[in-house]
């Protein structure tokens, strides 16, 4: 059987699985190894599985051998353990908290503020469904009591929650360096701007929809003193602290961004200690939730791996290339059309399962147009980004509709996210027309 038509039944029994709900890990694995043995056993026109065994079995060994024993990955646990104890100590409420007391006064503040809560715990976590989780468990619920519109209350917490994937450090951003061989330190600096740019478009989004209506964010009646305003600053040096090494340790050549994660990991222990603001449960419980989102995060990884070999071995991604003319196919058409490909896929699939299935086929392609791979990591972590909270699927919207025990309906979360998303296509509109918003802080790093 011609390898091409191998490799595009095995992609279809990919797309099948993953809609009758297969977790992608297996799904991925499961076919390329099934199809590799096929291929090899099936090679010379009779079935002959004695030929198919040791290439299969080096499919599996080489590829996640490979991957477990990466450097980089080492990176993922110790940013989620960051992110666990971080949380159970109050470093990342204590972001939210300063805010919500310097924007008392402002009508729609308290929206403002959980934002802003969420872009500060995105930069110390690096995970978009955590952040949505975490914080809306303590914003949500304090909006609604305020009066403030629910459409308002909860969906300016699940597009918060969204930061995680852009702003460094960011798990997406760590997965697609390895998986495109690309610096992980120049990915964790693109992602910045692009962050805050997009942090600072929802903050105007709410500024508008509270200007317009402003029964919608009513301003607390609560009367908070330039004193406590101070205290709440104080107490966010931690948080500080915590995004100055990661991010300014790297952009300045200090230290790679797999020795900020542990530098960073080391500090937040130190400084919970001191404050002895960490029990030893909260420290146990912290380390078995990062056993399990890390052991998730690598099965999956590792069933992408194995996907890669496969695609590789049947050419799909070069007669892919091949189909394509950079003469008679613009490159602004290509970029839509890898726009409606990653938002249609956004709305059924989880942003990580999107990544490693695409990978193998769009960054030939890409290389084909000779786009930049960094500035191109930006971009398709911003479409996996407005994916968390795109209809149907729109993970983020669901895990705010849980965290309130269903209080206000996911219908109305969507229609409050609608108004962002515009915010958000704009965003990124500006990250592809200029690129120089990605590329400044790697191109100018130490």
């Amino acid at each position: 059987m011609d390898p091409v038509t191998v490799g595009i039944i095995g992609f279809a029994c990919i797309i099948v699985l993953l809609a009758v709900r297969v977790p992608i890990a297996f799904a991925m694995a499961g076919i390329s190894v099934i199809c590799t043995f096929l291929f090899y056993a099936m090679r010379t026109g009779t079935f002959m599985p004695e030929r198919a065994i040791r290439p299969t079995v080096s499919l599996i060994h080489g590829n996640t051998y490979d991957l477990i024993h990466s450097y980089e990955l080492s990176m993922i646990p110790l940013f989620v353990f960051l992110g666990h104890i971080a949380f159970r100590t109050g470093m990342t409420s204590d972001i939210y908290a300063a805010a919500r007391l310097w924007l008392a006064r402002i009508p729609g503040g308290v929206a403002m503020a959980s934002v802003i809560g969420c872009g500060g715990f995105s930069a110390i976590t690096g995970s978009s469904i955590a952040c949505a989780s975490a914080m809306g468990r303590i914003c949500a619920p304090e909006m609604l009591r305020l009066g403030y519109d629910p459409r308002l209350a909860t969906s300016s917490v699940a597009v918060g929650g969204t930061l995680g994937s852009l702003i460094p450090p960011s798990v997406l951003f760590i997965i697609y360096g390895i998986f495109t061989e690309t610096s992980i330190n120049q990915l964790f600096l693109a992602g910045v701007l692009p962050g805050l740019l997009t942090l600072f478009g929802f903050l105007v989004v709410i500024f508008i929809w509270v200007y317009r209506d402003p029964a919608a964010g009513p301003a607390p009646k609560d009367d908070v003193s330039a004193e406590d305003r101070k205290k709440a600053l104080l107490h966010t040096w931690p948080a500080l602290l915590l995004f100055v090494i990661i991010i300014g340790g790297i952009y300045g050549g200090l230290f790679t961004a797999t020795e900020a994660a542990a530098i960073s990991v080391a500090v937040t222990l130190l400084i919970s200690l001191f404050r002895k603001a960490i029990s030893m449960d909260d420290f146990i419980q912290s380390i078995k939730e990062t056993c399990i989102q890390t052991s998730q995060i690598f099965f999956i990884a590792a069933g992408a791996k194995m996907f890669v070999g496969f695609i590789a071995l049947t050419g799909m991604s070069g007669d892919l290339v091949s189909l394509i003319d950079p003469q008679t196919t613009p490159v602004w058409l290509f970029l839509l059309a890898l726009v409606a490909i990653y938002i249609a896929l956004g709305m059924f699939l989880d942003p990580l399962g999107i990544m490693v299935l695409t990978l193998p086929f769009m960054v030939p392609m890409v290389e084909l147009y000779g786009l930049d791979l960094i500035w191109f990591g930006v971009v398709v972590i911003k479409l996996l980004e407005i994916g968390l909270i795109t209809p149907p699927v729109g993970l983020n919207v669901f895990v705010i509709g849980n965290v309130i025990d269903n209080k206000v309906p996911v219908a109305k979360i969507f229609a409050g996210v609608s108004r962002f998303l515009v915010m958000d296509i704009i965003v990124l509109a500006l990250i592809v027309i200029f690129p120089i918003i990605s590329l400044l802080m790697p191109t100018t790093m130490q």
